[in-house]
């Protein structure tokens, strides 16, 4: 019973330390650039840009190959930072400057069509057929998809209340 307690717990660590060893050895470097427009990217992997998420999205953005307007969920300020970041010029005048905003449903409009529940791209709205939808505000994007569908004209978008978890302190207006 020992000596088999003894054997695995040794063929373990054996296998960890090679598998550790490995990792650093057979480690693939990544492009930094590709890892920090990535950053920048919202990371709801919601699709609207045509990739299957925001990791083939900077990498396209990286190699030049997708503008930098791409991402939808993003504004000016998004845009501007990519375009610096990568070092190309941005036409900003097809980017809305939106003020960030998440879907509310009203209960009593709300019929349970189901139909901002099959739109949504982040599956931020709960709900079945029959049933009255909510929307989870972390998991919103504000793409207005279930806005613009809605039967019954029931959800509205609101601005982002600030609280202490996303109140910031306003920058200076420049004097000029």
């Amino acid at each position: 019973m020992l000596i088999a307690i003894a054997s695995l717990t040794l063929l373990g660590l054996t296998l960890g330390w090679l598998l550790g060893l490995a990792a650093c050895y057979l480690k693939v470097a990544g492009d930094p650039v590709v890892e920090q427009v990535k950053a920048l990217l919202p990371g709801s992997q919601c699709g609207q840009c045509g990739f299957p998420g925001c990791d083939a999205a900077a990498q396209a953005m990286a190699d030049g190959r997708a503008p930098v307007t791409l991402c939808p969920a993003g504004d000016r300020i998004l845009v501007e930072e990519l375009a610096g970041l990568l070092g190309v010029s941005a036409d900003l005048s097809g980017v809305a400057d939106q003020e960030p905003a998440i879907a509310h449903i009203h209960e009593q409009l709300c019929v349970g069509c189901t139909k901002c529940f099959k739109r949504c791209p982040t599956d931020a709205i709960l709900g079945g057929p029959r049933m009255i939808h909510a929307v989870f505000a972390d998991a919103c994007i504000g793409c207005q998809k279930c806005f613009e569908v809605c039967p019954t004209k029931g959800i509205e978008m609101r601005p982002i209340e600030a609280t202490l978890q996303t109140w910031y302190w306003p920058q200076p207006a420049l004097a000029g």
